[in-house]
């Protein structure tokens, strides 16, 4: 902070005090009955003679982002959730109360009453009878947006970006519109929305590290949950057949523009289905989505231009790798050795009990990955790769699993779900071993989901769709911290 804005911030304290030596600093009285847009919209055909002659009288409050004093009278804009309206002050109809305007500062929170007008710019405004100062700022706003620092204030001071920034306020308007959308299509279907633990006494659902916190009644660890699909498969065994949750998640993982620790997931379960029906479904729901969000399905992203009313092209992990890698070789994809060479080759870090089908990933996601801009569906994930997937019943290396990659990242998985309890028993004793041989990410091993298994789980798909990434690609945002409200950052100083 610099010494003009301590001297700012000292004037404004200044005034609250003498504020309050007259009642109420704060006061809760005012109630308005009117928004700038609605008033904009509602007399934007309305000259000046018709408002002469058909009085209109408001009461509008919001915060005052423009002030200019001429003498005994004054112009000042107020912006409410809507927008912004003008008002028009004269001495000779607030008496005291003008001088008492001349003394507020940009920032404050103002409530006004009084009669519609045109003024000779034919501006919608309100002539002000009486005013009221409902909250003193005490900070002053930036002059301009440029004014902020950097864009690491922008996320540390999230209300002043929103204050400011109209794009920014329009970006997490069309994130409700998003949210609220995949419930109607999904309930829309007769999905149930439902909720499940954040809390776990096990970690699952994913390969990521959580974060651990202590319950101290039951004196036993939990975790924050990486992802909730165990508990939604048990509601599937328990006889919900279509169920779905839009949850937080937590993974103690780096920081960067497609990574946040804390982030929103959309997950359903589908019983009676497989893998190939949930694309889609998630084609489906990507388009209407489009339609509903921008009007059309033609997107630009980042200065590119997407076209999703096309099919959304289908490719397995294998033709991906051979397709990107040119020195590949088809017969050679599932031979360890030769993978570690190819990935020593191409820079590549790969771990010691890293098998084939890690392998292949490793390699994918260095080399294929951020190449994959237009809607593609990845398919035929390693079954190493995919310890709740089911397996492929004409080749038992690979799952019935997808990955749907958008603007070179990954947009949602989903699979066939593994429902063979004696299958999946071995699969998380696999993931032990590999946490004993020192992946922190690999699955633990959780008895009473097995047991919910044993009782048999119908055949079902399940998906895991990036809120946050959907949003990021429908707002044209370069970062995950522009689509949450309060990214997670270093602690200042």
């Amino acid at each position: 902070m610099n010494d003009e804005e301590n001297r700012l911030i000292a004037e404004r304290r200044a005034k609250l005090s003498a504020l309050r030596a007259h009642g109420p600093a704060f006061p809760n009285g005012f109630r308005r009955d009117a928004l700038a847009a609605q008033l904009l919209s509602s007399y934007a055909d309305r000259d000046s003679a018709w408002l002469e002659a058909n009085p209109v009288h408001v009461r509008v409050g919001g915060r005052m982002m423009f002030k200019r004093v001429m003498g005994k009278a004054s112009f000042a804009k107020i912006a409410d959730r809507s927008g912004q309206i003008q008002l028009f002050l004269q001495e000779n109809a607030l008496g005291a109360g003008y001088e008492a305007f001349k003394s507020y500062d940009v920032g404050d929170v103002l409530g006004a009453e009084g009669q519609l007008f045109r003024t000779r710019t034919q501006e919608l405004s309100v002539r002000v009878e009486k005013l009221s100062l409902l909250a003193k700022s005490l900070r002053p706003l930036p002059e301009k947006w440029h004014g902020l620092a950097d864009t690491e204030t922008r996320y540390r001071q999230r209300y002043v970006d929103l204050i400011m920034t109209e794009r920014s306020r329009e970006v997490f308007r069309v994130r409700s519109r998003i949210v609220r959308y995949l419930r109607d299509f999904l309930d829309a279907l007769d999905f149930l929305e439902v909720e499940t633990p954040m809390m776990q006494p096990i970690p699952g659902g994913a390969a990521a590290r959580p974060f651990v916190t202590h319950h101290n009644a039951l004196d036993q660890r939990m975790y924050l949950r990486i992802a909730p699909e165990l508990y939604l498969k048990r509601l599937i065994v328990g006889g919900f057949e279509r169920v779905y949750e839009i949850n937080r998640n937590f993974r103690n993982e780096g920081l960067s523009t497609q990574h946040n620790p804390e982030f929103t997931m959309l997950e359903l379960y589908w019983a009676y289905t497989d893998y190939l029906e949930l694309m889609e479904l998630l084609e489906r729901l990507l388009l209407g989505l489009a339609d509903a969000v921008l009007g059309g399905r033609l997107v630009r992203y980042q200065s590119r231009d997407y076209r999703l009313d096309q099919p959304f092209r289908r490719i397995s992990i294998e033709d991906a790798l051979l397709e990107h890698n040119s020195e590949l070789e088809r017969g050679r994809l599932r031979d360890v050795a030769y993978l570690r060479a190819a990935c020593e080759r191409l820079g590549v870090p790969y771990a010691a009990h890293d098998g084939a089908g890690k392998l292949q990933i490793e390699l994918f996601e260095k080399t294929v990955e951020h190449r994959l801009m237009d809607p593609t569906f990845v398919y035929a994930y390693p079954a190493e790769v995919s310890p709740l997937s089911r397996a492929n019943d004409a080749d038992a290396f690979l799952t019935d699993r997808f990955e749907l990659f958008l603007a070179g990242r990954e947009l949602a998985n989903g699979f066939s779900e593994l429902n063979d309890p004696e299958d999946q028993a071995a699969r998380f004793r696999a993931q032990v071993q590999r946490q004993d041989s020192g992946d922190d990410e690999a699955m633990r091993y959780d008895e009473d989901y097995i047991r919910a298994l044993e009782y048999g789980m119908p055949p079902t798909a399940g998906l895991g769709l990036g809120v946050d990434r959907l949003v990021m690609f429908l707002t044209d945002s370069p970062s995950i911290r522009d689509v949450l409200l309060f990214p997670h950052m270093r602690a200042e100083g």
